[in-house]
């Protein structure tokens, strides 16, 4: 008997359901190797963080069109952390926050205005050491096709929707690299028309596709 072919919305989420975990990663042991971007370099000096991270959570939404799509942010230029990146919504946890999946509710709501009637969490990708030292936990989630927005010009310019077929083919997902405070870092780039999606955010995307299409 042959095997039933889904469409991409179904096949997303039948493939989140089995391989996404169940609840967040625990936080990062002291000296242990951990995903991020420097995981990519040779050096390993950069593999394990000088002091403790801070914790974070995104959302990472995928929208539920019959052709999925991840929807993106554009960082306002006035922000201290990655000014004018394209980031997921998200940010550090608040004592308040009862678990990452309130944190990152509550930061995607703070930042667009994404309401969390539209939100479904499916599930956690791996914890990710970004290259400021936050230990982000990354919650996947399907956003129902018909949500509106209400962007906050303090912390966000802009708001789009890239194709997950896009961000899940292996041959968008270049390797570049850069000095940053006179290191060379290792990172992954998923350029998008004219935007360039690139750091921990194509790192968590990377993630995903590693967790569920890999």
């Amino acid at each position: 008997m042959s095997e039933i072919a889904l469409d991409p919305l179904e096949d997303f989420l039948a493939r989140a359901r089995r391989r996404l975990l169940q609840a967040p990663p625990p936080p990062m042991a002291e000296g242990a190797q951990v995903n991020g971007d420097h995981s990519l370099s040779d050096d390993p000096a950069l593999h394990v963080p000088q002091r403790a991270p801070r914790h974070a959570a995104v959302l990472v939404p995928v929208v539920a069109r019959p052709q999925p799509t991840v929807l993106l942010t554009l960082r306002s230029e006035k922000l201290s952390h990655h000014p004018g990146q394209i980031a997921f919504p998200g940010g550090r946890i608040d004592p308040g926050d009862r678990d990452e999946v309130a944190a990152a509710l509550r930061e995607a709501w703070e930042e667009v205005g994404l309401e969390a009637g539209f939100i479904t969490p499916l599930g956690f990708l791996d914890g990710y050491l970004s290259s400021t030292n936050f230990w982000i936990v990354p919650v996947v989630a399907r956003i129902s096709p018909d949500y509106h927005l209400k962007i906050n010009p303090a912390e966000v310019q802009d708001a789009f929707e890239v194709p997950l077929t896009f961000l899940m083919a292996p041959s968008n997902h270049q390797r570049q690299s850069g000095l940053r405070n006179g290191v060379l870092r290792h990172f992954y780039a998923m350029p998008y028309q004219d935007h360039f999606i690139w750091g921990a955010t194509a790192g968590m995307l990377r993630n995903l596709y590693e967790r569920v299409y890999a």
